[in-house]
């Protein structure tokens, strides 16, 4: 994940489905909640606070204010299941870097893809209106499908896992068998099965 973010490559960076950049001067913004479940119900990805994002895309520092509070807020709040129902991150998720001749701080939050058996990742206590999920640089409302199928994946044995026995032959569907040997004979040389 940390090649989401490097420090030296600041001024080429874009918003897009794994970077999301937040102003935060008068503190924690309300919508870092919302990325914070998309992220961690996607791919993962960086939250940037300190950053605004000019009309053509580029990145500008808003000279960040009180770094040390803006952490310990964040921390109070992730871990208050109110808020959050999981926190996913440790303290090497979180860091800051001073860019510029102004020394503007900015604070880097990474978070993880979470795991099947972790998701959906939700906010304020609401399961079905709190769990978001990233569309190039947009959070999204999951809905109500999307939030159930998350639940059902959660078991540690998925359907997809299940042996049937006693299937006749005649249930296999023989077009897709064919169609998948001819993929894995184009992406694996040697004997096919």
């Amino acid at each position: 994940m940390r090649k989401e973010f490097d420090i030296s490559q600041f001024d080429k960076y874009r918003e897009d489905n794994r970077r999301e950049v937040k102003k935060a001067n008068g503190g924690l913004p309300v919508s870092l909640w919302d990325t914070y479940s998309s992220f961690a119900n996607c791919y993962g990805g960086v939250i940037i606070l300190g950053i605004k994002e000019e009309k053509d895309g580029s990145w500008r520092t808003t000279e960040l204010q009180n770094e040390s509070k803006l952490r310990k807020d964040f921390w109070d709040t992730i871990n208050n299941p109110k808020k959050v129902n999981l926190n996913l991150l440790t303290d090497d998720d979180i860091e800051t870097y001073t860019i510029g001749e102004r020394k503007d701080v900015i604070m880097v939050i990474y978070v993880p893809m979470a795991k099947r058996e972790q998701k959906p990742i939700y906010i304020n206590n609401d399961i079905f209106n709190g769990t978001f999920r990233r569309n190039y640089e947009g959070d999204y409302h999951c809905t109500r499908l999307q939030v159930k199928a998350m639940l059902r994946d959660q078991t540690e044995r998925t359907m997809d896992m299940e042996i049937l026995d006693k299937v006749p032959m005649e249930d296999l569907n023989y077009d897709t068998i064919h169609g998948y040997r001819n993929s894995h004979r184009t992406l694996k040389e040697g004997p096919s099965f």
